[in-house]
């Protein structure tokens, strides 16, 4: 543990790091809202193909699923991984050791998907790595609940953004995800990673290298709530940032007390959200093709690359 500091996983005493600001020992093995305690635990490890396609390119984004999560959404897609039930521990010395995998596999960056909680680890892993000759563009793929304070700690350390923006309105945030000021904290975590990245970088192959991708799953009976957060995100940043409309929306076994979610998403409903981002005046985003319920998004958490 010589390479780590130590000062900084003192954060983790009275942890702070999220919106929740449990304040529990988590370094005694105490576990907040995110179920994790201070030992980074994660799924997955691989080369993962459906990102947006400057994201994952041909060889593939290197994907490491981190367990637990600071939201609780009733309609999670990985609501065995996000609910702390699966993961194997692994030290900050062996995660940079499978950044570093990754790069040799050929990835195309390291995605760091939902590693809000672990922020404190992944600093630390990130700068082993980096000294072991980690070069690949490093990826923040997280809910968008997060405090400006923690994605501040990130600066240098990360080159894309790809956070959430799930709702606009409070009462949709609170039902589904019971995330009190949602939009609030989203808002502000954007601006500061649009500070950090600036504006969208690619390379000859148009692979993203640098910028934020602001992510919005599109919810069945929610298209107010959609088109006020397209319009935020449009007005705010115009071309400085994508913005990418989700239609994957899969309703699981967690909805099944939420009847105006209990479906899949309408063809209709979501070309009138895209439709309404071109009227706008959109230029830089993404769309979903085709039946993407029916098409697996979720890969096996299989423990593959840990």
């Amino acid at each position: 543990m010589e390479n780590i500091n130590k000062s900084s996983l003192e954060l983790l005493d009275e942890c702070k790091i999220c919106p929740r600001q449990c304040k529990v020992n988590r370094n005694q093995g105490k576990k907040g809202y995110c179920k994790e305690s201070s030992t980074v635990c994660i799924s997955r490890a691989a080369l993962h193909m459906w990102e947006e396609p400057c994201i994952s390119g041909e060889e593939g984004s290197g994907a490491v699923f981190f367990s637990g999560c600071a939201m609780r959404c009733v309609f999670c897609q990985n609501h065995s991984i996000s609910d702390g039930t699966v993961g194997k521990e692994v030290s900050i010395e062996r995660l940079a050791e499978i950044f570093i995998e990754l790069q040799q596999k050929g990835a195309n960056n390291i995605n760091l998907v939902t590693p809000s909680h672990y922020v404190v680890q992944v600093i630390e892993a990130l700068k082993l790595a980096k000294a072991k000759g980690l070069t690949l563009p490093i990826i923040y793929n997280s809910s968008g609940y997060e405090k400006v304070e923690t994605i501040k700690m990130l600066e240098g350390y990360i080159d894309i953004y790809l956070p959430d923006f799930k709702y606009m309105d409070e009462h949709l945030a609170k039902r589904y995800s019971n995330a009190k000021g949602y939009s609030t904290y989203a808002k502000a975590a954007i601006k500061e990673m649009v500070r950090q990245v600036g504006e969208p970088v690619f390379d000859e192959r148009g692979i993203m290298k640098k910028g934020v991708i602001v992510r919005h799953l599109a919810l069945p009976n929610a298209e107010e709530d959609s088109k006020a957060i397209i319009r935020y995100l449009y007005e705010t940043y115009q071309d400085n940032i994508f913005i990418s409309i989700m239609n994957q929306y899969t309703p699981l076994e967690g909805v099944k007390d939420y009847p105006e979610i209990n479906r899949k998403l309408t063809d209709k409903e979501y070309d009138l959200l895209v439709d309404y981002a071109i009227d706008l005046g959109v230029e830089n985003g993404f769309i979903q093709e085709g039946e993407t319920q029916d098409e697996s998004f979720i890969p096996s958490f299989d423990y593959e690359g840990v």
